[in-house]
C-alpha cells in the first residue's frame, strides 16, 4: 500500500507539535466580560439560569471589575436593571441611572478597565421592548432620540465605548451625531450590527429582567434564516460610523462571522451569548460533557471563524486558564 508523502499525523503526535502548528490562537486581549448592575448596596444575587453569574450592586460590581482586571481582562460590558421602569425607559438616560452609577464607580476604582455600555431600552421599559411603543408598535424614529440621549449620558458618566443593541434603523448615525455634537468625537461605537432573533437569549432575559411583556422582537431583530441580510445590516452600520461591528449570537452564526470578517475591514466582535454558556453549564452539571473542554472548543471555533473580540460569560474562566 502506497502512502502519500504528506502524513498529517506526524504533526499531531503530541502536544508540542500540535501547539507549534496551531492555526487559531486567542489571548486575554480578546476578551470582554459582561456584567449586570442593580440598585442597592451589598447585593450579589445569583442568576439561576447562568451559574457563576450575578446581578450586583455597584460596590460588588466594582470589586468584580477589579478582579477581572487583575486577571488581565481588558474590558467589561455593562447592563443595568433600574429600581423602577416606565413606558419611555427614562432610567436608561437618567444622570444617576444604574449604569451611569456603575460606570463612575468602576472608572474611579479601576481606571484602566475599558468600560463598554449597552445602549438599549428593554431593561428600562415596562413593556420590555427595545424602543418606544405606541399602540403595540415599536416606533423606530422616536426611539433613536432616546438611544442617542442614553449613549450621551453614559459617555458623560465615563464610558469608554458605547454598544447600541436595539436594532433600530439609523441608531448608529443618531448616536454618532449626538456624541460628535457634544465633543465626544473620540468615543467609539461597537455596533450590534447582525443581531438575530435568537432562542439563545433566555438566560440573559432573566439576568437583565428584560423579557418583552407582549409579542416578540422579530420585527427588529434578524431572521435566523438570513445571511445576506446580515451583510446589508453591517454595511449600513459601517456607513453610519460604526468603529467595531458585532455578530450575535456566536456559535449558531459562525458562517455570518466568517462572511463579515471576509467582507469588512473593521474589528469584528462576536457575542457568545447566555444560552450558549448556560447549555454547556447545564450539560456539564449533568455529567454529559467536560465543561472546560467544551468551553475551549467553543471559543476556539468563534475565533477560528474570524472574530477579533470575544464577548463571553466565560471571560474569567478563560483568563484563569491562560494564567495557569
Amino acid at each position: 500500500m502506497q502512502f502519500p508523502e504528506y502524513r498529517g499525523r506526524r504533526l499531531r503526535k503530541n502536544d508540542h507539535f500540535r501547539r507549534l502548528v496551531r492555526e487559531t490562537r486567542w489571548s486575554l486581549d480578546d476578551l470582554v466580560y459582561p456584567l449586570f448592575a442593580v440598585p442597592g448596596k451589598g447585593v450579589k444575587k445569583p442568576i439561576s439560569s447562568m451559574p457563576g453569574h450575578f446581578q450586583m450592586s455597584v460596590d460588588h460590581l466594582a470589586k468584580e471589575s477589579r478582579e477581572a482586571h487583575e486577571l488581565g481582562i481588558p474590558a467589561i460590558l455593562l447592563f443595568g436593571i433600574p429600581a423602577a421602569k416606565d413606558d419611555q425607559g427614562t432610567g436608561a438616560f437618567a444622570k444617576d441611572g444604574i449604569v451611569q452609577q456603575a460606570v463612575k464607580r468602576v472608572k474611579d476604582e479601576v481606571p484602566d478597565m475599558l468600560v463598554i455600555t449597552d445602549v438599549c431600552l428593554c431593561e428600562y421599559t415596562t413593556h420590555g421592548h427595545c424602543g418606544i411603543v405606541e399602540k403595540g408598535r415599536v416606533l423606530n424614529d422616536a426611539t433613536l432620540e432616546v438611544l442617542a440621549e442614553t449613549a450621551l449620558s453614559q459617555v458623560k458618566a465615563g464610558a469608554d465605548m458605547v454598544a447600541p443593541s436595539a436594532m433600530m434603523d439609523g441608531q448608529i448615525v443618531a448616536i454618532r451625531e449626538a456624541l460628535d455634537e457634544s465633543a465626544f468625537d473620540d468615543v467609539p461605537i461597537m455596533a450590534y450590527s447582525a443581531k438575530y432573533a435568537s432562542s439563545f437569549y433566555g438566560p440573559f432575559r432573566e439576568a437583565a429582567e428584560s423579557a418583552p411583556r407582549f409579542g416578540d422582537r422579530k420585527a427588529y431583530q434578524m431572521d435566523p434564516a438570513n445571511s445576506d441580510e446580515a451583510i446589508r445590516e453591517i454595511t449600513l452600520d459601517v456607513a453610519e460610523g460604526a468603529d467595531i461591528i458585532m455578530v450575535k449570537p456566536a456559535l449558531p452564526y459562525l458562517d455570518i462571522i466568517c462572511r463579515a470578517k471576509q467582507e469588512f475591514d473593521l474589528p469584528l466582535a462576536a457575542y457568545n451569548v447566555s444560552g450558549e454558556y448556560s447549555m454547556i453549564k447545564a450539560a456539564a452539571q449533568l455529567g454529559w460533557l467536560d465543561e472546560e473542554k467544551a468551553m475551549m472548543e467553543s471559543i476556539t471555533a468563534i475565533k477560528r471563524a474570524g472574530a477579533d473580540i470575544l464577548i463571553t460569560y466565560w471571560a474569567k474562566d478563560l483568563a484563569k486558564k491562560l494564567g495557569r
